[in-house]
């Protein structure tokens, strides 16, 4: 559970032990006890082992190590007692903060919340822009506690019976800024790589959207069985974990469905409460997938006890991403294992959400009628007939439409079928109004 800058293949040898630190302020949305259990949760991900874990009530933080004397002179007794080599805060440290509370405890690596969900992304990026966005925040993250690591390297020397003088001048004020200097000439080469690999995904979205075909994104707290879902509807082959931000690549797949037109659906980066800010930023290219969706499937783990503070988390989110006025369908996915009176609280919130099991294929083909249902108002069916000289648009109309009806005539292909308006244009040219078609509605 080291922070990452550029290695994202580091091996473990050992598996840490961590202690976690949490404070009650007196105001937090979630109980003192929920946090800590996700945070437990992201530990385990990370590949440590909570060894014990440390809580304080506290009307305000203390601003130079953000726990009481006592309650830190404590955490370093723990640390001892449990030979722990990480320590993690729930909350986000300032710099000077962590810098304070490293210098006491030297036996163990102090986190804070945002400097475990970066190693954890660095852990599970495996796109070159995964890559690349991961350390973007890292370097992000770590530019304003350079001065930390480095007046901690000079107590630590001290500590040891050094003097300050030959061999620990070097990592002070001119190293410093040459790390900055070196930090930020990365910042900048990082940017410009990502801005060239957003082309090509723009690029890719552009085309996707200029073909009328309707996009649905999945959307939903970590963990919440996005990837098994895509899997289910699609036979992606996404990997699936239970763990929290198994997969963080967005990934698109083509969905026929049984009464309508072909869609896309992209499976995109779960969202956990407190999700750092720089990440939201680093992430956005992949993230514009929800932006520009023309549906969302809220995803939603209908077993978690706080299901609906997940629910508040996720769409603060989308208010971030401008996305909340895209139109949703919340789906409360693992009904197979929800407790039956929450399971009647969720249903309370809101009357036309789906109940489903993505694991076991209940409900999805209630969950494929409502998707249906949005793409048609976004699709219009005509009757046509198409010149055997344009055989291109018959492939566009198996490949991106849905076929009603199609027979070969002396003049043409006869097809009535069902396009996104959008694409439906191209065939107007040869669109014909016979009987069948005003019974089957294509003047619509």
């Amino acid at each position: 559970m080291k922070p990452r800058i550029a290695s994202h293949e580091i091996a473990r040898v050992a598996v840490d032990r961590v202690i976690l630190v949490g404070v009650d302020l007196g105001h937090r949305a979630w109980p003192l006890e929920e946090d800590l259990a996700e945070l437990a949760r992201l530990v385990r991900t990370a590949g440590g082992q909570v060894v014990a874990t440390v809580t304080q009530r506290l009307d305000h933080p203390d601003s130079r190590s953000y726990i009481g004397r006592g309650k830190l002179e404590e955490l370093t007794a723990l640390v001892i007692e449990h030979e722990a080599t990480v320590v993690v805060f729930d909350d986000d440290l300032a710099p000077s903060q962590q810098g304070i509370v490293q210098s006491s405890i030297e036996r163990a690596k102090i986190l804070d919340r945002t400097a475990l969900i970066l190693d954890i992304f660095a852990l599970h990026a495996k796109s070159r822009e995964g890559r690349l966005q991961v350390e973007l925040a890292q370097m992000e993250y770590l530019m304003p506690r350079l001065r930390g690591m480095w007046g901690h390297f000079g107590q630590a020397a001290a500590a040891s019976g050094g003097a300050v003088g030959m061999g620990t001048r070097g990592p002070g004020e001119t190293q410093l800024e040459t790390d900055r200097r070196l930090a930020r000439k990365r910042i900048g080469e990082v940017r410009r790589e990502l801005a060239v690999v957003a082309r090509s995904r723009d690029t890719q979205r552009q085309a996707r959207a200029g073909s009328g075909i309707f996009r649905v994104a999945l959307v939903g707290y970590t963990n919440a069985g996005k990837s098994t879902l895509l899997n289910a509807l699609t036979d992606a082959g996404v990997l699936v974990q239970d763990k929290l931000f198994a997969t963080l690549d967005a990934t698109t797949r083509r969905l026929d469905l049984p009464q309508g037109p072909a869609i896309t659906l992209t499976d995109t980066v779960g969202f956990i409460r407190k999700l750092p800010h720089s990440l939201v930023e680093s992430f956005k290219s992949t993230l514009d997938e929800v932006r520009q969706a023309d549906l969302l499937l809220h995803v939603i783990d209908a077993s978690h006890p706080m299901a609906n503070e997940q629910i508040s988390a996720v769409n603060q989110v989308l208010t971030e991403l401008g996305a909340m006025q895209t139109e949703q369908i919340l789906v409360y996915n693992k009904a197979d294992v929800a407790d039956p009176d929450t399971m009647t609280q969720l249903r309370h919130r809101s009357h036309d959400a789906l109940s489903i099991s993505a694991r076991e294929g209940s409900g999805l083909d209630a969950l494929l009628e409502r998707i249906a249902e949005s793409a048609a108002r976004n699709s219009r069916v005509i009757e046509v007939i198409v010149p055997y000289t344009r055989g291109e648009l018959v492939q566009t109309a198996h490949e991106k439409g849905r076929i009603i009806s199609e027979d070969h005539l002396a003049e043409g292909t006869h097809l009535v079928l069902q396009l996104p308006k959008v694409l439906a244009e191209t065939f107007v040219p040869f669109e014909v109004r016979s009987e069948s078609a005003k019974t089957l509605g294509t003047d619509s």
